[in-house]
């Protein structure tokens, strides 16, 4: 049975909409010093909405990064203690002439809220707050323990965030954590997400001389760094997608009877995904199905590449300098240093001739699995079942979540997701949306769950 908390929810619908657009026009960029300020305006927005619901000991923790807003409500005696983690930076908004309008400028059409990181993660971030904020100011006390962490630095990889977690464990123990940044399906076919693979990243920098040469003087002579960077990434993949680093499917966990039947109760997504997108073929290992791939194999992608002139008209140059940024999602049972060393290893091996080769940036997370038998994870299911009235599946997704096998690590915690995403909202492309319905139906799951998880 639901308690009054349901009807607080309703009857102030208008005003988390309000607080939502609030938090939508702070442009907290956190892959861009220029928008270092709004990334803590962001952080302030979101410390003062929990003091607000309720929730006490509110504080905005440093890290070598973006900060980190910490706030916990712990008077539920005997009751487990529950870390609810979401974060508070965005993607970059470009290309703006891609986007319907101001991507920092929250318009609502078709019951659709589109701006910038409205899905991701923004309007999750806001579900467990007002949940909380329901259940104290009606039922006077929460069921279970809480403690929020949302972070500034989800976006660009959590890069603080590991050593961050080390520095305060014991502020941070916890039974369980729930992770506001996903979704749970929709409202006919709700899932639960079980898995997310690991993430590896690097840039390579390639430089062939002091600088860009004219063509007409240095072509036959000199070599060009375009060139040379592109024949090191064609040498990473062959024509059907296989990874060609030496080494680098040699962790990889091979698919169960069990798991494919699984993964194949999603098939359809990527036909739906691919109409969405609107690419004409899939592409990919063909031993596996397209599903197959998209969740629970590796891979190996370039994100960008840059050199030489991208202004109007041309320049008749030999670029002295070329940059790729390259990420590889990793999956069961592979280690992001592992697969470091052999990427390391591969550029070395095919740079050729006298050209500077270096990378940078290199960090990566675990791939992360919920143990199928957790207790809390059946009373997740059983919550969504209640509020759908439709079976829930479970589904392992593609992307990455880089906290959550650092919540595993360090406090030794398994993680539940729990948000309003779907998978069709456009996160971080143009005209980025999210749906009111998902909005206030996950405000009710959150206090179900929260009521769930009390229970022994």
């Amino acid at each position: 049975m639901l308690s009054n908390w349901n009807g607080y929810l309703d009857e102030n619908q208008d005003r988390f909409l309000e607080e939502f657009f609030e938090l939508l026009r702070i442009p907290s960029i956190s892959a861009d010093p220029a928008y270092a300020k709004d990334v803590r305006a962001a952080a302030e927005w979101v410390g003062e909405r929990l003091k607000k619901a309720g929730i006490e000991h509110v504080q905005m923790l440093e890290t070598g990064g973006h900060p980190v807003i910490y706030g916990d409500w712990l008077h539920a005696e005997g009751k487990p203690t529950v870390l609810i983690y979401g974060h508070f930076d965005v993607q970059p908004a470009e290309p703006l002439e891609l986007w319907d309008s101001d991507p920092f400028e929250p318009v609502i059409k078709d019951g659709k809220v589109f701006a910038r990181a409205a899905t991701d993660m923004k309007g999750n971030l806001l579900l467990p707050i007002v949940a909380c904020e329901a259940l104290l100011q009606t039922d006077g006390a929460l069921p279970v323990n809480i403690k929020f962490l949302f972070e500034g630095e989800e976006e660009i990889g959590s890069r603080s965030f590991s050593s961050f977690l080390d520095a305060h464990q014991d502020l941070l123990t916890c039974d369980l954590v729930i992770s506001a940044d996903s979704g749970v399906g929709t409202e006919d076919q709700p899932t639960v997400g079980t898995g997310v693979r690991g993430v590896f990243s690097a840039q390579i920098n390639v430089k062939t001389a002091a600088m860009d040469m004219h063509s007409g003087f240095g072509g036959g002579i000199a070599p060009n760094a375009i060139h040379e960077l592109v024949r090191i990434l064609d040498s990473m993949r062959d024509e059907n997608g296989r990874i060609l680093i030496d080494g680098f499917y040699d962790q990889v966990h091979l698919l169960t009877d069990e798991e494919k039947k699984q993964i194949a109760d999603f098939d359809a997504f990527p036909d739906a995904m691919r109409e969405n997108v609107g690419f004409k073929e899939f592409y990919g290992e063909p031993e596996f199905t397209p599903m197959e791939r998209g969740v629970a194999r590796p891979t190996l992608e370039v994100n960008g590449i840059w050199g030489g002139y991208q202004g109007a008209g041309g320049k008749t140059v030999i670029p002295c300098e070329a940059h790729a940024k390259i990420t590889a999602r990793l999956v069961p049972d592979q280690e992001p240093k592992k697969i470091q060393k052999l990427f390391e290893q591969h550029v070395k091996a095919h740079t050729f001739r006298s050209v500077e080769v270096s990378i940078e940036d290199e960090h990566g997370t675990p791939p992360y699995r919920v143990p199928g038998n957790d207790p809390a994870l059946r009373k997740l299911e059983r919550v969504l079942e209640e509020l759908t009235g439709h079976p829930v599946k479970r589904q392992w997704a593609g992307g990455s979540v880089p906290v959550t096998s650092l919540f595993k690590r360090v406090l030794g915690a398994e993680t539940l997701s729990l948000g309003g995403s779907q998978d069709d909202e456009r996160p971080h492309a143009p005209n980025e949306f999210y749906r009111l319905s998902s909005f206030t139906r996950i405000q009710k799951a959150y206090c179900l769950f929260l009521q769930e998880l009390a229970k022994k």
